[in-house]
This record gives C-alpha cells, structure tokens and sequence, in this order.
C-alpha cells in the first residue's frame, strides 16, 4: 500500500486546520487526495476559510461537505477530525477518527468540554479506527497532555491541537509502512459524554461555584459562553471567579449577595461566584455594573 496511498482529509474546527498543517509539514501535498471542510455554526471560528486556503494553496482539491462530488478521487485512508456526519466508505478503504478524550473516557459528543466542566487535569486525543458505534473501534495510538486550572476552553484548544496533528501525521506514517493494528478498548472503564444543545449553556447555580467557574470557562469562545437570564434578559458571563462561602441560614442559588466594586457575588450550591463581565446576549453590551442590587441569576426559562 505504501506508495499509492492517499487520504482523505475531513477536516473542522482549529483542529483541523492543526492536522492539515502538520500532514504537510511532515509528508507532501500528494499525500493527500483531497479535503473535505464544513462549517460549524456553533463557533464563531471554525477555520473553514483557513482550511480551505490552505489545501487550495497546497493544490489539493478542496469541497464543501454539502456539495462533495461522486467521483471523488480514490483515496486508501480517511481521516476525521472534529466531524459529526456519516462518512461513508469502501471495502479498500480505513476511516481513522481523531477524537479528543482519552478513550474510553468520554465517547461520544464535546468530550473536551465534558473534561473541563468535571476538572480533569489530563486530557488527549485518541486516533482510532471507525466501527458501527461510535467511538468503540480499536485504539491506533493516544496523545495527552497535563492541565492545571483556571483554563479557558480556548487554552485546551489551543494545548491539544499538537495532539492531533501528532497523530494524525504517526497514522498517515503507519498506513505508508501497512496496516496498523488497533488495541481493542475495554467496555467496562468507558464513560459517555452526550450532545449539547442551548439548554446546556445556561448556569446551573445548585452546583458548587468551582464548578461553575470550570462550566464557563468550558463553554466560552469559541462557543457562544455560559448563559444566564438576568432580570428577564438573556446574558452570557465571560468571566467570572469562585470564592469561599460564607453561612447563608436560607440559601438560595442564583440570588446576588453582595456587590463587590459593581460585580456581583452570586449564591452557588456551595460557595460563591462573584461575575467580572457580563454581556447582553442581544446586543453583545457590557452588562455591570447593575441597575439595582436585589437581583436573582436564573437559568433555563421554561
């Protein structure tokens, strides 16, 4: 296989646009049959432009994931990153995905996210091959890295992406050399990370404020930030910072405290969050210093 082999790039977000870079850094443009990029409306970078640049600037055919034609040029071995959809292959085809958890910790969906939010201080991304149920196929190989809090989202982006164009280049050197064998994963140490939707950015104020400190951070940009009605308005808190509780005789998460220089101290399931900028959702405007000091945060309006 080693000469003729080509791949198939599917390719989104920074972490695609990490393995593009890398796969021509490390190997040549005619390594590569073609790319496919699509647009992930739920960030406000999702690199399709630079992606799609940059195999363009490279000579290597380039297609929207809506307008993929049928005579794609014939390519040995697929490679997925960052992508949600069905890819379908042949029998002379592997389809290899470059996922960021390291499995079987986290299949499934925003596993990186997840990570965040529970405060884990070791995250990866694992290269696997493709199997009838996600993220269940053997294991290729795994990268990690340690991680020490507060992080942003876009740090762990930025901190994993290597992740994925190191394995994503070790995959392609493999497929050069044969076929590689995959380590089969162990079921009974596999945790499960579900979709997230609008509902999921709004603040649950009955958990601890580490936690909720964690969540915002987690869900920040490049995503749209952790959402919160305020006085019947939806607003979006971009940053914010946990301090130790004080005794509260008729806790009620979600109500201000105190105000500290016009930044509200808001009541967590345990501890405090005082909020250091908050913005309209609407209108993209600095919401402190409040109006008024007797205001409640509420979450998910139903």
């Amino acid at each position: 296989m080693g000469a003729e082999l080509r791949a198939g790039l599917y390719l989104m977000t920074a972490k695609g646009e990490a393995v593009l870079r890398r796969i021509l850094a490390d190997h040549s443009p005619s390594a590569v049959s073609y790319v496919v990029v699509a647009r992930d409306k739920g960030i406000e970078q999702d690199c399709y432009d630079t992606i799609t640049q940059l195999a363009k600037d490279a000579g290597i055919a380039v297609h929207d994931r809506q307008s993929v034609p049928n005579d794609l040029v014939q390519a040995s071995l697929l490679i997925a990153v960052s992508w949600r959809w069905l890819i379908q292959t042949s029998t002379s085809q592997e389809l290899i995905v470059l996922h960021d958890s390291l499995l079987p910790r986290y299949r499934g969906f925003s596993p990186l996210v997840s990570a965040l939010i529970n405060g884990d201080t070791e995250i990866g991304v694992t290269a696997l091959i493709a199997d009838d149920e996600y993220d269940r196929g053997p294991i290729l190989a795994q990268s990690s890295v340690v991680i020490h809090y507060p992080i942003t989202i876009a740090e762990a982006i930025s901190t994993i992406s290597p992740c994925y164009a190191e394995l994503a280049s070790e995959v392609l050197t493999k497929w050069k050399k044969g076929k590689a064998n995959g380590k089969v994963q162990e079921d009974a140490a596999a945790t499960y990370s579900l979709w997230r939707d609008e509902q999921d950015y709004f603040v649950d104020w009955s958990w601890d404020a580490e936690r909720i400190r964690r969540f915002v951070d987690a869900v920040g940009n490049p995503y749209k930030g952790a959402a919160v009605h305020v006085d019947g308005a939806l607003c979006r808190i971009i940053a914010c910072e946990a301090l130790p509780d004080v005794e509260i005789v008729d806790r009620v998460p979600g109500k201000v405290i105190f105000s500290h220089q016009g930044k509200p101290v808001i009541v967590c399931g345990k501890g405090l969050l005082r909020i250091q900028r908050l913005i309209d959702d609407s209108s993209g405007e600095d919401v402190l210093p409040l109006s008024k000091f007797r205001v409640r945060f509420t979450g998910l309006i139903k």
